[in-house]
């Protein structure tokens, strides 16, 4: 699949932005933050028009009616849940195709796995400085279908899902969310404690049509980005444009398999792992027996059976000068 070639800026300075902020994110960081964040987006000439998010999915109306009263350009002060409901309120408007939208993330989020895709800086003057260069990418997302509450249900992904032990992990912070524990530290004890919890399910898996897998499996993560869980490589050769979808199945193992490879779950070698499967297509079924739990960008949605398809280039995203360095690189 032939790379994009992004040679120069693509957002003109005169544009107005809206800003969707989600004050909690980032354990309240959204909030404190962002009286900084809004200065350095004027000192940078970026004109924009804030709006605070309320409650669960409220992002992703703002994301309508920014749309319909005709903003074309989005920023997002939040994490990957955040940006997760933004980019289904581009596939949910009808206003216009979603590939007209640019959508510029600030990430506050505990996470922020989306970001590191496209090398934008947690600092928020450099993720801000991307903002001002302008210089975009075209993204596939994945349209995914679920089961939830006995009926058929429809999102869209922009970075990663996870089935098995990933959504056990997110049900597990849920939890401690409601209880008031947020942060790093507690999404780290959560994996812990999830992992000798959970117990592998039997799944089928079909990626085009083709039945890849049919036993028992610990994990399962399938993305069009390479990070989730904050920072770890679960999908190291995934390419956000290249029409693919990646998936990556972990056998059940125990403890002290992961302990001797930590390393390999941060620096893209992970298939080394001999209880780790990798595979790649457009189109992926999952069933299991019982049912398994699915999360979409680090959002716990419904259960199996579970199906993805790729739309490709569908999302206009900001990306940061070091990746379009790198994109000139592989076009080379």
């Amino acid at each position: 699949m032939k790379q994009q070639t992004l040679d120069r800026p693509t957002i003109e300075s005169s544009v107005k932005w809206f800003v969707i902020v989600n004050p909690i994110a980032g354990s309240g960081k959204g909030l404190d933050d962002y009286p900084q964040i809004s200065k350095l987006l004027r000192d940078n000439g970026i004109e924009c028009e804030a709006v605070f998010t309320e409650h669960k999915c409220h992002a992703t109306e703002l994301t309508v009616s920014a749309i319909k009263t005709g903003y074309r350009h989005i920023i997002v002060v939040g994490g990957d849940g955040t940006l997760h409901e933004v980019v289904n309120g581009l596939f949910i408007q009808k206003f216009v195709p979603s590939s007209d939208v640019t959508i510029a993330v600030i990430a506050i989020g505990t996470g922020n796995d989306w970001v590191r895709m496209y090398g934008i800086p947690r600092r928020y003057s450099e993720a801000i400085r991307a903002i001002k260069e302008g210089y975009t990418f075209l993204q596939d997302v994945a349209e995914v279908e679920y089961e939830e509450s006995m009926y058929r249900q429809t999102r869209h992904m922009a970075n990663v899902a996870g089935m098995g032990f990933d959504a056990r992990v997110i049900e597990a912070c849920q939890h401690s969310r409601i209880k008031g524990k947020v942060g790093r530290s507690i999404y780290l004890m959560n994996m812990v404690r999830s992992f000798f919890k959970h117990k592998s399910t039997g799944v089928k898996i079909w990626v085009d049509d083709r039945l890849v897998f049919n036993n028992l499996i610990f994990s399962i993560a399938i993305g069009v980005g390479k990070y989730n869980g904050g920072g770890i490589q679960q999908l190291p050769s995934a390419v956000a444009d290249d029409g693919l979808l990646d998936i990556t199945m972990v056998k059940p193992l125990h403890w002290w398999h992961v302990i001797f490879r930590l390393r390999r779950l941060f620096n893209g070698t992970i298939y080394s792992i001999g209880h780790v499967r990798h595979a790649q297509g457009s189109k992926i079924r999952i069933e299991s027996s019982p049912e398994t739990l699915l999360e979409v960008d680090g959002e716990l949605l419904g259960a199996t059976p579970v199906e993805f398809k790729v739309l490709h280039r569908d999302v206009r995203v900001i990306v940061n000068r070091s990746f379009l360095a790198k994109l000139t690189k592989q076009e080379r």
